[in-house]
């Protein structure tokens, strides 16, 4: 005789209702700990300065589509407690970015930029305006100041 489980106690076992993953915590990662090449963070910072790199009006404003929008670029420094680093906003970000906003930034990578660490989010991520955070910047440690350069390691057979 088959015994019918509900879906809150499948739910509570750790098991997932119409085989949809559960969602996971959030794992808060600090400024300090990036590294080039990764992705996948999140992170809550603080925005010091923001300053527009690019502000573009669409060529032929008849068309409509993506590629025929305003393109909205600018560099923000951002940072935690334990570091500081640039963060490339883009289009509806910028507005986001504001001097003295703190926000919570979802699916965060590492992009290289003229050898380099620059903090992006993509189409997958997501920035979030939060709660103002009571920690102060510490500006003198910029991880976007380290310069990277990349080696190629043979390795003899």
């Amino acid at each position: 005789m088959a015994t019918k489980t509900s879906p809150a106690t499948t739910q509570q076992q750790g098991g997932a209702v119409g085989n949809k993953p559960g969602l996971r915590k959030p794992v808060f990662v600090k400024v300090e700990a990036l590294k080039p090449g990764t992705n996948g963070h999140t992170l809550i910072v603080k925005v010091v300065s923001s300053e527009a790199v690019l502000n573009k009006k669409p060529r032929n404003p008849k068309f409509r589509g993506p590629q025929n929008q305003n393109s909205k670029i600018a560099e923000c420094l951002i940072g935690d407690d334990t570091a500081a680093i640039l963060f490339t906003a883009r289009n509806e970000q910028v507005d986001l970015m504001k001097p003295g906003n703190t926000v919570i930034l979802r699916n965060a990578k590492i992009d290289m930029f003229k050898g380099s660490m620059r903090l992006a989010v993509d189409k997958w991520g997501r920035i979030e305006v939060a709660e103002p955070a009571k920690f102060e910047v510490k500006e003198d440690n910029n991880l976007s100041l380290v310069e990277y350069e990349l080696v190629n390691v043979v390795e003899d057979s």
